[in-house]
């Protein structure tokens, strides 16, 4: 932490009237603590920066921003004082994790970060109009407050421009900053608002495609991506409503006179939002999860749980109901435990049939879990394989898993599910799905060597090319599927029939009627939708 800790220590109260409680973070500019306004009684966030360098007069001109302000989504400033050794700002104390947290979290849906965004950009308008640009929008910059209902603060105006401009290299960013700095500031031109909405935009792009447009590994090649520009969000998300998709596309121009100003994209979001959310109500999301999105996930946990621990060699015996029962409560307090809970518990009975295949399956259980880590619940989704099987409906996965949102992990979980299927098939003693093969026999009871039981899985794997087809063909239709309903009906109808042709043509043993039955259904649910 700063040198401010040591000030603090020695002083009861700052100023006269504020008393450090508990630190509650720190940066490269000072040091933030929780303390108590011993005249009002009130708690505040109280920031204290070393007076040296450029770190004072940043605190200067972010307290003369702050109190320039009054929005409820910007972090209200109650007071501002300094003595020989340090500059202090009093905030209003929000409690709360950054939007950088939440991403990291995995914490954010798309209703959640666009609500998050929206107020973000009005905040930013309300400066705009007061002449203040922040000049350092990020993710860890924008504090989500604690409750049900999305609340946002903006903080941290330390490099807000005000009545003047500075270019990037005048003003000297951290290389923090970097991956949110507009292509016009790299190139030193004047900051203007355009800016701010670039930062949001960016944000925003980040928070639904899962993942950062820019960063690469080296500050120069990342420099380089932004002054490229980012790839258009539907080439990540086209399952989204084209006008949100057309609304950060904008945000995102590399010409700052092309983007919208602040209080329009703030605007542009809500509508969109809204009508999402319209769209859903009405029943018309292909999404499964939008019936309930924390009992389907529950429901899920319970039965694989369940199941595994009733037809696998479980000891002690009878906890199959025990286990489901805590993996459902598990998931419904924390997604992502949940899931956790219920891929570890195949563990100790497959240790029981062959360590080889526990270590094996331990690894493919920590690849699942890191895979879908950003979307815990929705990580069991390949268990529905095991229940499609059976009714020779495998070839609608595709179409469950659009409620996946990254292209990767909804074609790992639909790959995850055709094997899933297969390997229920064999645990029962069924038919093998897709051309009602024999199971074959994997001869690694009792086996110690992963490598073993993993050359015993592959060769089994191709010995049953039906199974082994199918699995690439329904992985490549759910990646492409989105991009087809984006296209509009031609694009639709030609992945339906290339969808059609290589499950047939690749696996010619396989039963026609099912597959022929799931591509019409698939292709008339995403046109309807």
């Amino acid at each position: 932490m700063s040198n401010a800790a040591p000030a603090l220590v020695r002083s009861e109260l700052v100023l006269g009237r504020y008393r450090p409680l508990r630190p509650l973070g720190s940066g490269g500019s000072g040091s933030v603590w929780l303390a108590r306004d011993e005249q009002n009684g009130l708690d505040v966030a109280l920031k204290i920066v070393p007076r040296e360098g450029k770190a004072a007069s940043r605190a200067e001109r972010e307290a003369e921003a702050a109190a320039r302000l009054r929005h409820p989504s910007c972090q209200r400033a109650y007071g501002f004082g300094r003595d020989s050794q340090h500059v202090y700002i009093a905030y209003e104390y929000v409690p709360g994790r950054t939007f950088r947290e939440a991403l990291r979290g995995g914490e954010l849906d798309d209703n959640s970060a666009i609500e998050a965004c929206a107020q973000v950009l009005e905040a930013l308008a309300h400066a705009h109009a007061r002449g203040i640009v922040h000049r350092d929008v990020k993710p860890s910059n924008v504090l989500l407050a604690e409750g049900k209902d999305v609340s946002v603060r903006v903080l941290d105006f330390g490099l807000a421009q005000i009545q003047q401009a500075e270019t990037l290299t005048a003003q000297g960013d951290v290389p923090g900053t970097l991956a949110y700095i507009a292509p016009e500031r790299l190139a030193g031109a004047l900051t203007t608002e355009a800016a701010d909405v670039w930062a949001v935009g960016l944000m925003l792009w980040e928070a639904l495609a899962g993942r950062h447009p820019f960063w690469r590994s080296s500050l120069l090649e990342t420099a380089r991506a932004i002054e490229e520009g980012a790839p258009h969000l539907e080439t990540m998300r086209p399952d989204l409503p084209k006008p949100l998709l057309a609304a950060v596309n904008r945000a995102l121009d590399l010409d700052p006179a092309r983007r919208p100003t602040a209080a329009a994209l703030a605007q542009t979001l809500r509508l969109a939002a809204r009508k999402r959310r319209v769209r859903k109500s009405g029943g018309q999301t292909l999404a499964l999860p939008a019936v309930s999105p924390r009992l389907v996930p529950a429901v899920l946990a319970a039965a694989v749980a369940g199941w595994t621990a009733w037809a696998l060699p479980f000891f002690p015996n009878g906890w199959s109901f025990g286990l489901a029962a805590l993996a459902a409560a598990t998931s419904l307090a924390n997604a992502r435990l949940g899931l956790a809970f219920v891929l570890a518990v195949p563990v100790l009975p497959l240790g029981n049939l062959a360590f080889g295949a526990a270590a094996l399956y331990v690894i493919v259980a920590l690849g699942l879990l890191a895979t879908m880590w950003r979307e815990p619940e929705r990580g069991l989704f390949f268990s529905l394989g095991a229940f499609l099987a059976p009714i020779a409906g495998l070839g609608l996965f595709p179409l469950v898993a659009l409620a996946v949102r990254s292209p990767v992990r909804r074609a790992v979980q639909v790959a995850a599910a055709v094997l899933m299927a297969g390997v229920v098939a064999g645990v029962r003693g069924a038919p093998l799905p897709f051309d009602g093969a024999a199971a074959p026999n994997l001869g690694i009871a009792a086996s110690g060597d992963p490598i073993a039981v993993l050359t015993a899985l592959w060769g089994a794997l191709l010995s049953r090319p039906a199974l082994a087809a199918e699995t690439v063909v329904l992985a490549a239709v759910a990646l492409m599927l989105p991009m087809a309903r984006a296209r509009g009906l031609w694009a639709n109808a030609g992945l339906g029939a290339g969808f059609l042709a290589a499950a047939l043509l690749l696996a010619p043993g396989v039963a026609a009627a099912p597959l022929v039955v799931a591509v019409w259904a698939t292709c008339l649910a995403v046109a309807v939708r």
